[in-house]
C-alpha cells in the first residue's frame, strides 16, 4: 500500500479512515508522522513520504503528530488475513513475545533464524523486530503516562523498557515531549485511574455491527470466566505476569475497555488481546465488498455490514471448549465447561462482577479424571488426548502458529473431524477464510437463500467467498434468531 504513492496522496487528501494503519505519512517540512484521516491540512504531495509501518516511520526520524495520535490507529489487516512469517512475526511482535523472549525467542517461534526474521521484516515494513516492539512499548508508556497516577520509573519498567534513560529517550524522540509533559497535557479535568485499571478506547474501521460480536461471545459465555454485566462483556485473562479482567462495551466509533490488571506490565498483551478477540483490526469494507459481490450474499451484507469474527482470548482454552461442544446444545456445553472451571481452574476476586475463575491451563486439564466427565467415552478420549497434546507442547495454536500444521496435527487426533477444526480455525487461530459448511446452521441458511446445501456443494459455490469465508459463515449464521445473533440487552 505505502508503495503506491498516488494512491496514499489521495487518502490523506480526503482523510480517509479507512487507510488508518494501512501506511503513515512523513511530513518531510513539520518533521512528524500521521495517519492519513489527521484532521490538520494535508501537505503538499510532495512534501509527503509513506512508511509501512509507525516503526518506519520513527526509525525516519519522524515523530507522531499530537493531534492524530498515529500510534493508536487499528492495526494493519494485513496481519489478520496472512499465514507467512512476516504476519505471524507482526501477531507475536504485537503479543510480546519480543519483550519477554527477545528477537532469538521470536525466530524460534517461527522456526527461522534471527538473520531470515530481521531482514524479511526490514524489507517489508521498514523496520526491524526491535523497532516495531520499541514504537509499541512507546504506545504502552504513553497510555500509562495519561491513564494512570505512577511514577515514570514505575510506568518505564511496566512498558517493557530496560532502563529510565531508555523510556526517556524514547519518548522524547516519538513525542517530542517528555513523559512529564506528556501527562500535564492531559491533567486537566482528567482525573488518572486507580492503580492497575485502565480505562481506554479500541479504535476500528467503521462499519463495525456488534450484534453477532457481542451476542456470541455472551450467548457461549463460560459461568465464572466470562459475563454479560452493564452492557459490556467481561472476561478473565491469564497474562504472563499475572491475570486481568477486560470489560468490553460496543460504542459507534469505538469499543469502550476498561482493563483491571494485577501487573500493569500486561497492559499491551492485554490490548492486544482484546482487539484479536473482537477482531478489530479487520477491513470490513474489503470483506463486504467482495461478499456483496455474491448475489446471494448482498441482501445479507446490505442489512448488517461490517459483521466480524467473534474469537478468543485464550487458543488452548478455545479449543478444549470445542470439544466440549461437539454434538451438544450451546447451554450444555456451557454446562461442560463450568464444571471444569470450578475444578480445576485458578479462582480470583472480582469486586465489580460476577467472574471468579481464570480458565484452566492444559497442564492443569491433563489431571482431571476422565471419568468424571459427564459425556460419552468416544468424547473423554478426544478431550485427554487433546489435553495432553497441548500440555506437552505438540500443538501450536498461538497467534504465530502455522495454521495449516495446526490444521494437521489436529485432524490427527481422534474424534477431530472438520467441523471441530475448523470452528478452531475460524475462531482461535483467526483464519478468517475457515470454513464450516457441515454446521447445521450454515446448511439451513444456505438453503433458505437457494444455496447448494450439501457441503462439498456449498464448498464449490464458496470460493467466490475467498479468502473471507470466515465472515460469509457470520452472515449465514445472522439469518436464524438464534441469541448468538443478538446483541444481549442491558
Amino acid at each position: 500500500m505505502h508503495e503506491d504513492v498516488e494512491r496514499c496522496v489521495r487518502a490523506v487528501q480526503s482523510k480517509d479512515a479507512r487507510f488508518d494503519g494501512w501506511f503513515f505519512t512523513g511530513v518531510v517540512t513539520t518533521g512528524i508522522y500521521c495517519r492519513p484521516s489527521c484532521p490538520v491540512v494535508p501537505p503538499k504531495p510532495e512534501n509527503m513520504r509513506f512508511y509501512p509501518s509507525a516503526a518506519a516511520a520513527q526509525q525516519a526520524g519522524f515523530r507522531a503528530c499530537k493531534r492524530c495520535r498515529p500510534d493508536t490507529s487499528p492495526g494493519s489487516p494485513e496481519w489478520n488475513h496472512r499465514a507467512d512469517v512476516v504476519a505471524r512475526a507482526m501477531r507475536l511482535i504485537a503479543d510480546g513475545v519480543v519483550d519477554r523472549e527477545g528477537v532469538p525467542g521470536l525466530a524460534g517461534r517461527l522456526g527461522y533464524s534471527t538473520r531470515q526474521v530481521e531482514r524479511q521484516l526490514n524489507a517489508e515494513l521498514g523496520a526491524g523486530p526491535l523497532a516495531l516492539a520499541r514504537a509499541q512499548r512507546a504506545q504502552t508508556a504513553r497510555l500509562l503516562i495519561e491513564t494512570t497516577p505512577l511514577p515514570m520509573g514505575d510506568i518505564a519498567f511496566a512498558a517493557g523498557f530496560a532502563s529510565i534513560r531508555a523510556f526517556n529517550d524514547t519518548v522524547r524522540e516519538v513525542f517530542a515531549l517528555t513523559p512529564t509533559q506528556l501527562r500535564d497535557r492531559v491533567a486537566k479535568g482528567h482525573p488518572p485511574a486507580g492503580s492497575g485499571t485502565l480505562s481506554l478506547r479500541l479504535p476500528f474501521r467503521a462499519p463495525l455491527c456488534p450484534d453477532n460480536l457481542f451476542g456470541h461471545l455472551t450467548a457461549t459465555a463460560v459461568p465464572g470466566v466470562e459475563e454479560w454485566r452493564d452492557g459490556a462483556f467481561r472476561r478473565t485473562m491469564r497474562l504472563p505476569h499475572g491475570h486481568g479482567i477486560a470489560a468490553l462495551s460496543p460504542r459507534p466509533d469505538h469499543v469502550a475497555c476498561t482493563l483491571t490488571l494485577s501487573d500493569l506490565r500486561d497492559l499491551t498483551i492485554a490490548i492486544s488481546r482484546c482487539r484479536w478477540m473482537l477482531d478489530l483490526d479487520a477491513d470490513p469494507v474489503a470483506v463486504d465488498d467482495l461478499l456483496r459481490a455474491d448475489p446471494a450474499m448482498a441482501p445479507l451484507v446490505d442489512k448488517s455490514p461490517g459483521r466480524r469474527v467473534p474469537r478468543t482470548m485464550d487458543a488452548p482454552e478455545f479449543a478444549v471448549r470445542a470439544v466440549l461442544g461437539q454434538q451438544v446444545s450451546v447451554a450444555a456445553a456451557r454446562t461442560h465447561a463450568a464444571r471444569l472451571v470450578t475444578a480445576h481452574g485458578d479462582p480470583i476476586t472480582d469486586p465489580g462482577g460476577g467472574l471468579t475463575h481464570l480458565f484452566p491451563t492444559p497442564a492443569a486439564l491433563a489431571e482431571l479424571d476422565p471419568e468424571a466427565l459427564a459425556f460419552p467415552k468416544t468424547r473423554r478420549t478426544t478431550l485427554t488426548t487433546l489435553v495432553d497434546a497441548l500440555s506437552n507442547g505438540e500443538i501450536d495454536l498461538g497467534v504465530g502458529s502455522d495454521w495449516d500444521e495446526a490444521r494437521t496435527r489436529l485432524y490427527a487426533l481422534p474424534g477431530f473431524g472438520p467441523w471441530t477444526v475448523e470452528t478452531i480455525a475460524m475462531r482461535a487461530l483467526g483464519d478468517p477464510d475457515a470454513f464450516i459448511p457441515g454446521d447445521l446452521g450454515i446448511k439451513n441458511a444456505a438453503k433458505a437463500l437457494g444455496l447448494p446445501a450439501t457441503p462439498a456443494a456449498l464448498t464449490k459455490h464458496a470460493a467466490r467467498w475467498r479468502p473471507w469465508r470466515a465472515y460469509a459463515v457470520q452472515y449465514l449464521w445472522a439469518t436464524s434468531d438464534h441469541p448468538i445473533n443478538l446483541l444481549p440487552a442491558n
